[in-house]
């Protein structure tokens, strides 16, 4: 398994939520950005809202978890951000990925999804 790439800075995250897509869902947000690099990079974001750090470095565990058995399937270069919400903290890794797979695929990230500009 390779390391997940991070982003680390705040004007990376506020690039990405202020030009790029979202979806939501119940349990994550997801935003996305094409970026120039030919790889994907994460960041993941815990509110204060969720609880303490014991609680939001565990939304931060399963969400990166979910994100690492998806990351084969990222085709070309984007910045995503993952946006922790309050049914995070009961859902389990598993649960997440499929979120993440429908968010991914809705965004166009992942190889299965349909996002070809000819038909447009």
């Amino acid at each position: 398994m390779s390391a997940v790439i991070t982003l680390k800075q705040n004007k990376d995250f506020r690039r990405v939520y202020g030009r790029g897509k979202s979806c939501t869902a119940p349990a994550l947000v997801t935003y996305c950005l094409k970026n120039r690099a030919g790889f994907c990079r994460i960041g993941i974001t815990t509110s204060k809202k969720l609880g303490g750090a014991v609680k939001r470095n565990r939304c931060r565990r399963v969400i990166k978890e979910a994100y690492r058995g998806l990351a084969d399937e990222c085709s070309g270069g984007w910045d995503i951000v993952f946006v922790a919400r309050f049914r995070t903290l009961s859902a389990k890794s598993t649960d997440i990925k499929k979120i993440m797979l429908d968010q991914l695929t809705e965004l166009g990230i992942t190889e299965g999804s349909v996002q070809d500009n000819t038909e447009s």
